[in-house]
């Protein structure tokens, strides 16, 4: 359901829609809007841009989602639309639009209605009763293998500090699966005796083991080496310390995004991609789901099927190379 009034919600994006409409004032052409909905619309606007200070494309967005509804419940007054109005419009909308689409219309309709009811225009939100459609979930973004080893090659050849650190947390993180926020907190103690596993405390607290490859313990016992040479770090509890305590996430992140774009990899990445990039390669390489989920820590197993959804697509691309019968004509 709708979250409670009060609550933010996402504003709807759009792309620049120049020379057809000002995006300062409110249209001289009321378009679908009757005249005492055309005066409330208006008022809606001026308030969201001088409340929220939202972008004249997000204006234009909000105007375009309501006249869309106001188009489809001809006769009526929005200041009169229930839930059933808006039902009827959200079905029609689902028929030829995506389901993004469509939630976005609605959460302009509900900050829409959510104001008539700030302003005494009407009593109720028609909306608060409506489900918002189900967006499907962003298939994980990952490396390929291959694009995975040139990330390697360029840290192999590293001679430095940084250099040398940064090899070691791309091991483990590729090695691994870990979250971001796991590695950059981890205690040394947990890799300085020699172990070829790591036991991580995850979300909620909860603890899991990891496995480290052979390359990922010799870039950590290379780093080791370098770190323990720093007096100020020395000392640390931390496995990547920094005189204010471990190595940031915001670093990291800076880090091997431009390790990428060293290495040529158009698409930008990041160290949630690393994670993606050992599930989904994992997989594609016989790993069982349940043992994935619990190298990766899912609470469940359903939030670690969605990487079956890229092995669907690589199964279905080897199906087209390979097969004998697939390039009939």
């Amino acid at each position: 359901t709708l979250p409670p009034r009060g609550r933010r919600m996402p504003q709807p994006s759009a792309k620049s829609n120049k020379g057809k409409s000002d995006k300062n004032s409110p249209q001289k052409d009321g378009g679908p809007f009757s005249p005492g909905d055309r005066l409330v619309v208006d008022r809606f606007m001026m308030a969201i841009r001088a409340e929220r200070g939202v972008s004249a494309n997000t204006i234009d967005a909000y105007r375009r989602d309501l006249a869309a509804m106001a188009t489809r419940i001809d006769g009526v007054s929005l200041l009169d639309a229930d839930a059933d109005a808006i039902r009827h419009c959200l079905a029609q909308w689902s028929a030829h639009l995506a389901a993004r689409s469509v939630a976005r219309r609605l959460t302009a309709i509900h900050q829409f209605m959510l104001f008539c009811v700030d302003e005494g225009l009407r009593d109720d939100d028609p909306t608060a009763s409506i489900d918002r459609p189900k967006i499907p979930a962003p298939l994980p973004k990952s490396l390929t293998e291959d694009e995975v080893g040139k990330l390697f090659a360029i840290v192999a050849e590293a001679d430095d500090t940084a250099g040398i650190r940064l090899a070691a947390m791309l091991e483990i993180l590729y090695a691994t699966g870990m979250r971001i926020s796991e590695m950059v907190a981890l205690p040394v103690a947990s890799v300085s005796r020699g172990q070829t596993s790591i036991t991580i405390r995850g979300k909620g607290g909860k603890e899991r083991v990891v496995l480290m490859t052979d390359a990922a313990h010799q870039a950590v016992a290379r780093w080791l080496e370098w770190r323990d040479r720093n007096p100020d770090f020395v000392a640390s509890d931390f496995l990547f310390p920094t005189p204010q305590g471990h190595i940031g996430r915001e670093a990291v992140f800076l880090e091997i995004r431009d390790l990428g774009q060293r290495a040529g990899i158009t698409t930008s990445v990041s160290p949630h991609m690393l994670r993606h990039s050992f599930a989904t390669h994992m997989l594609n390489r016989g790993a069982d789901l349940r043992s994935l989920q619990l190298l990766l820590g899912h609470a469940s197993i359903t939030t670690t099927e969605i990487y079956t959804k890229t092995q669907d697509k690589r199964l279905a691309g080897l199906v087209r190379d390979s097969h004998p019968l697939a390039r009939r004509d």
